[in-house]
């Protein structure tokens, strides 16, 4: 067999972005015939060698003897995961001459293989393909499922193989592989079976927020006693959200690749348990998966029973709701990865939840209370735009008929009026991000706010003692509310209203 060395491009998936890799397979300067896998690889992909083999015997290939060793670079990334497996077995395979060396120019190739030859689908695969991308690759090859995902990443020719043997004869020019194109967007969840904001009840100021929050880009907190449908609320917000442009379908599609995860039907809502680490918040482990504040990008982030949650959990997510993104240190690497989410929280008042609740005592005495609400800290607090009660409702309003503009669809309706009126203003002022991402230099232009909205905004902020911050804050729900009444103003209701949404008066 004549000497050859066959380089693949593959990635390594650290968080969510995938760091280029070669695979380089070579029958020279054999020694003993032991095979030998160089470049920090752990055992995963030195397991992959014998899975490979396996695979070659049961779809009865020629077996690649003669290849003694195989490179991945760069050597000082530890390779970790079964997406090496395909670059691998194409690597031994090409080595091997079963196919011309000149056929792997350019080409990326990222899955897992099994014992019997199927390309089987690999965590992160959408992060190799843009990681293709970036390096100019003109070519991924991978499973059928995962090519249909990495579809969407232009300028990169996607081709998915069922088997091993599929892609060693497509690279020989023996078979066909089409191209594969991205699968259309999944459907919204709808019909009798969806959850809709008519199923609740009354709560019209809660709903009300929840509208503000969508349309804005807000984080909101729901204070009320148990039972009266503060979890029902926020899981029905993703029904009034837009829907992701292209941009940000491939940023949560890659998002949960890297997770190993299905595509949620609409923007992400993850809840995870007041039980739940740093760490599993925030995101990291030995291969530095994403966490929740990651998986919730471009979505929600729905934490119940806020004050149950550790407190340095609590605390960490100060950063990446100011940057919009996480960044997690190793002794040997930092990673940083995307976290844009809508914060939406939810608590009782006190411990036994029945403060100020109009027919049951509460049994919590001032203490508790006050050790309870330092629970969630003045900075964290100052960062949940809304804060909004969820009372106790009286049981005839269980059975009155539901307010035909507190439906999803109505509700869904006038986010997206409000969001097109913010997207053209945007343009206009060229700024980017919801109106929660106004900075100080973005804020006034945006808002517009006349005499009377000035007058009222110092009059809340001198009685309250309101700081800098919440100015802010206040400009900015106030200018969704006017976006919410198709106004290109903000007035003095819209002030006053911002203000009652912050729940300033609360004790």
């Amino acid at each position: 067999m004549q000497d050859s060395t066959i380089t693949i491009g593959c990635g390594l998936v650290l968080g969510v972005a995938a760091v280029p890799v070669t695979v380089e397979a070579t029958t020279k300067h054999a020694s003993d015939g032991t095979p030998r896998l160089l470049g920090l690889v752990d055992a995963c992909v030195r397991e992959a060698y014998h899975r490979v083999l396996q695979a070659f015997f049961a779809l009865d290939l020629p077996q690649p003897r003669g290849v003694t060793t195989v490179n991945f670079a760069p050597a000082a990334l530890r390779k970790q995961g079964s997406g090496f497996d395909l670059p691998l077995a194409l690597a031994l395979a090409g080595a091997a001459g079963l196919f011309p060396a000149e056929q792997t120019r350019g080409l990326f190739a990222f899955g897992e293989v099994s014992l019997r030859g199927r390309i089987l689908p690999a965590r992160g695969a959408v992060s190799v393909a843009l990681a293709a991308q970036t390096a100019g690759a003109r070519t991924m090859l991978t499973s059928p499922t995962d090519a249909e995902h990495c579809a969407a990443v232009d300028g990169v020719e996607l081709r998915g193989a069922a088997t091993l043997a599929d892609a060693i004869y497509w690279l020989a020019g023996r078979r066909e592989l089409p191209r594969a194109a991205p699968p259309a967007p999944p459907a919204p969840r709808g019909g009798a079976t969806a959850a809709d904001l008519a199923d609740i009840r009354g709560h019209a100021t809660p709903k009300r927020a929840l509208a503000v929050a969508a349309a804005g880009g807000h984080n909101l907190l729901f204070v009320g006693p148990p039972g009266t449908g503060k979890s029902a609320l926020v899981r029905r917000l993703p029904g009034i959200l837009t829907p992701p442009s292209e941009a940000e379908r491939l940023e949560i599609l890659q998002v949960h690749a890297a997770a190993g995860l299905e595509l949620p039907p609409q923007r992400p809502l993850r809840a995870p348990h007041h039980s739940s680490s740093m760490a599993s918040l925030l995101g990291g482990g030995p291969d530095l998966r994403p966490g929740e504040v990651t998986l919730a990008h471009r979505g929600v982030l729905f934490l119940d029973e806020v004050p149950e949650f550790r407190r340095d959990a609590l605390e960490a997510l100060r950063q990446p709701l100011e940057d919009g993104r996480v960044t997690v240190g190793r002794a040997q690497r930092t990673v940083t990865m995307p976290a844009r989410f809508r914060l939406v929280a939810a608590m009782n008042p006190c411990p036994c939840g029945y403060h100020g609740h109009p027919t049951r005592p509460c049994l919590c005495t001032p203490t508790t209370l006050q050790r309870y609400r330092r629970r969630l800290s003045g900075p964290l607090l100052d960062r949940l735009d809304l804060q909004v009660e969820v009372p106790a409702l009286d049981p005839s309003e269980y059975e009155a008929a539901p307010a035909p503009d507190g439906c999803t669809a109505a509700l869904l309706s006038k986010v997206t009026a409000a969001g097109e009126r913010r997207a053209a203003r945007n343009a206009r002022l060229g700024v980017r991000g919801f109106n929660a991402d106004l900075d100080d230099a973005e804020l006034l232009p945006a808002c517009q706010p006349d005499a009377a909205a000035i007058s009222a905004l110092s009059q809340v902020l001198r009685r309250h003692r309101g700081s800098g911050r919440a100015r802010i804050r206040l400009l900015r729900v106030a200018r969704t509310l006017a976006d919410l009444r198709d106004a290109d103003r903000i007035r003095d209701e819209d002030v006053l209203e911002a203000a009652t949404l912050r729940r300033l008066d609360a004790p």
